[in-house]
C-alpha cells in the first residue's frame, strides 16, 4: 500500500512539473513566467489599483502595468537613486505635480509608497505625457521617454518637430532611456499578446 501511494504520488509530481515546463516553453517569455510563479500573486496584486487608475487617466492598464514591471518588478517599497519611491518609480516633483493638478493638499511624499496612491500619481503622470506628444505619429515613445527622462530633454531631442520614432531614438543622447523604452514596450506588446486581463477596477 505504501509504495502505491509513493507512486502515485511521484507520479502526480512528474505530471504536475511536465505541464510547468510544458507551459514555460510556450510561453514567449518563459523567465518572466518563472518569476511570477515565483512571487505568489505579486505580480498581479495590483491589478484592480492598475484599472482604476487607468479608466480615470485614460490609459491603456497593460501600458501601466508594463511600466511597473520595469519600474520596481512590482516591489511597492522600492526606493530609487535619485528620490524615486514605490511601485512606479515616481519622484517627488512629479507628485507634487499631481497634487496640485488633483487639489489634493494632504499629500505627502511618504504616501508614494502606499500602492494605490503611487499607481494614481504615476498613471496621471503617463497620461498627461501621452496627451502632450499625441501629434506624433507613434507618441508612445515620447511619453515614456517623457517619464524616465523629462519632458525638457525629450523637447530637446525631438526639436519641437513631428519626427518618427526612429528619429527620435537616434537623437536620444541617454543610452538608458533608449533602453527604457525598448524595454517597456516590449514588455507591453507582450502582455497584448498573451491576452492580459486587469481586473475590475476597484
Amino acid at each position: 500500500m505504501a509504495k502505491r501511494i509513493i507512486w502515485i504520488s511521484g507520479a502526480t509530481i512528474f505530471l504536475l512539473a511536465t505541464a510547468a515546463a510544458v507551459l514555460l516553453l510556450a510561453d514567449k517569455d518563459p523567465f518572466y513566467r518563472l518569476t511570477a510563479w515565483a512571487g505568489f500573486g505579486r505580480h498581479s496584486a495590483y491589478d484592480n489599483k492598475i484599472a482604476a487608475a487607468a479608466a480615470r487617466n485614460g490609459v491603456d492598464p497593460l501600458l501601466v502595468k508594463a511600466v511597473i514591471w520595469q519600474e520596481s518588478r512590482f516591489h511597492p517599497d522600492k526606493l530609487g537613486g535619485h528620490g524615486e519611491r514605490g511601485l512606479m518609480q515616481v519622484t517627488e516633483p512629479a507628485a507634487q505635480d499631481w497634487a496640485t493638478a488633483e487639489r489634493i493638499e494632504t499629500f505627502v511624499p511618504e504616501d508614494l509608497l502606499d500602492p494605490k496612491t503611487n499607481i494614481e500619481v504615476g498613471t496621471w503622470y503617463l497620461g498627461r505625457a501621452l496627451r502632450h506628444w499625441s501629434t506624433q505619429e507613434d507618441p508612445l515613445p515620447f511619453a515614456l521617454g517623457e517619464y524616465n527622462a523629462g519632458r525638457s530633454r525629450v523637447q530637446r531631442w525631438s526639436g519641437g518637430e513631428l519626427i518618427t520614432a526612429e528619429e527620435l531614438r537616434r537623437a536620444m543622447d541617454i543610452a538608458s532611456t533608449r533602453a527604457y523604452i525598448t524595454a517597456v514596450r516590449a514588455r507591453y506588446e507582450y502582455y497584448r499578446e498573451r491576452g492580459d486581463l486587469i481586473g475590475q477596477a476597484e
